[in-house]
Formats: structure tokens, C-alpha cells, sequence
């Protein structure tokens, strides 16, 4: 005869028998870690606090962007920047700017074509002054958004959003043009 308590599987079912169920032990409250500030309600909160500037940089460098795009905004020359579509129809499609004037719209003639029925056929404008970019509006129904906020028009900062209509696009500058505003 066979002793089913040292048998590892149930004879009954053909499979193996329930484990014992562990509970963990209870911890008192002098076994918690406490950190110094939780000790000494008094001292100073030394957390930084971090403007849009960074914001919009550090955004830059979300985990969005991926190694081809990466690639793709180092490798911009001097006066140049890129468009990338983040939500909307064509997520993930690039524009480079690259001339003094690039017009976006519903049009077929636009330099940035967005076809959908939310962006106007003459919507908005990109318009290069040296190394900088701005957002133009140009009466758009539905409106031109920078980083939110509905704007006639607006500089652009590495990294900010603009939506046209349901596109969803991040500007990112030549690394060339930022790292040359950073030295002077």
C-alpha cells in the first residue's frame, strides 16, 4: 500500500496535490524604512522645478522618438528642421523645412498636404527667419495649436507640438542651430 500523504500528486484527480498556503509573516511598524525627510518634517524640499524651456527639450527626448528618427533630426543641417506626425492620420510621417515659406493644407498645392476634412486648404504656414521657425495661422476654420493653446502664430521651440486640424505634429530643430544658440 502506498502512503498518498508523501505522494506528491493527488490520487484522486492525477495531478499533483495543492501547496500548503504561505502567508507572510506581519511586519511591525519599527522594521519600515523611514527616510530622513519623512524624520524631520522641517527640512527644505531641495526638488527642482524646471520651466517650459526644458519641458519642451526634454520632450525632445521622449521615448517617441525612434532611432530612425533619431537619426533623421541629427542629421539636419544648419536652417533646417522636421515635422513629425505623433497622432492623427499618418502617425510617424516626416516634413523637412527647409525653405523660408512652407505652406500646409488641404490643398494640393500645399508644400505640407494634410488630408483630412479638419485642416483647411489653406491652413497655416511655416515661415524661417534665420535659424527660427514660427507657426503662422492663416484663418483656419478649425484653428492652429502650439503646444495646446490656439495661437495666430508663434515661435517654435525644439520639441513643442503644433496641431493642424486632427494632426498632431513635434517640431525638432537642426542639433547644428541649437547647439550653436547654446554657445553663444
Amino acid at each position: 500500500m502506498v502512503d498518498s500523504t508523501s505522494s506528491p500528486h493527488d490520487p484522486k484527480a492525477g495531478r499533483p496535490a495543492p501547496s500548503p498556503e504561505v502567508r507572510p509573516e506581519p511586519v511591525s511598524s519599527d522594521t519600515v524604512a523611514v527616510t530622513p525627510q519623512q524624520r524631520d518634517a522641517s527640512t527644505v524640499d531641495t526638488t527642482a522645478h524646471f520651466g517650459p524651456e526644458f519641458e519642451s527639450q526634454l520632450a525632445a527626448l521622449s521615448g517617441d522618438v525612434t532611432p530612425e528618427e533619431l537619426e533623421a533630426v541629427g542629421a539636419l543641417p544648419s536652417r533646417s528642421a522636421l515635422l513629425i506626425v505623433r497622432r492623427g492620420p499618418n502617425i510617424g510621417a516626416r516634413f523637412l523645412l527647409d525653405s523660408d515659406l512652407t505652406t500646409v493644407g488641404r490643398h494640393p498645392d500645399a508644400d505640407i498636404f494634410l488630408d483630412d476634412v479638419t485642416v483647411s486648404r489653406k491652413h497655416s504656414q511655416f515661415v524661417r527667419t534665420g535659424t527660427s521657425f514660427e507657426i503662422r495661422d492663416l484663418g483656419s476654420l478649425n484653428g492652429t495649436y502650439f503646444d495646446g493653446v490656439r495661437v495666430d502664430s508663434a515661435v517654435l521651440t525644439d520639441g513643442s507640438e503644433v496641431q493642424i486640424g486632427k494632426f498632431r505634429l513635434t517640431f525638432y530643430a537642426s542639433r547644428v542651430d541649437l547647439a550653436s544658440r547654446a554657445g553663444s
